[in-house]
């Protein structure tokens, strides 16, 4: 199983979102994932941000599959909105949209997210260390977690 999650990780195409094309996917696919699996309020899941973010879309073999998007704040910057249609995950889409926003932070760079509980051991996976008490957002139990890049 391991060698199959590597290879399609490696078929995975990660790139900025540069078009509105692109956009509508990204935000078609947080919807799939969040507002529909997950019944986060529409005006909770889409922000001021999304205008000020780089967003990042995943695709399999052409098919838009996963998005993530990096946010700079005053505390460091953000890793969020990582979402992987249900039927991709377990596959490595989402190993490769973490993977792709490391690389794209500069040495040094103090990196965090608010990681759903279930995700932990995912995040950790990739250097993310739990810090602080869970907290709810959106009515889901989350862990703020970090690394330096």
């Amino acid at each position: 199983m391991y060698k199959f999650t590597a290879k399609i990780r490696k078929m995975t195409e990660v790139t900025p979102i540069l078009t509105a094309k692109d956009m509508e996917q990204a935000f078609e696919i947080r919807r799939q994932v969040f507002v529909i699996e997950q019944k986060v309020d529409p005006a909770e899941e889409y922000d001021e941000y999304e205008n000020t973010c780089t967003h990042l879309l995943a695709k399999l073999g052409g098919v838009p599959c996963g998005t993530a998007r990096i946010r700079k704040t005053e505390n460091g910057t953000k890793l969020e909105r990582f979402a992987v249609l249900a039927a991709y995950r377990g596959k490595g889409i989402g190993a490769a949209l973490v993977d792709n926003c490391l690389q794209r932070l500069e040495s040094g760079t103090y990196a965090y997210m608010h990681a759903q509980e279930h995700a932990l051991e995912f995040y950790a996976k990739h250097g993310f260390e739990p810090v602080g008490e869970r907290f709810w957002e959106c009515e889901i139990p989350h862990f703020k977690m970090w690394r330096t890049v």
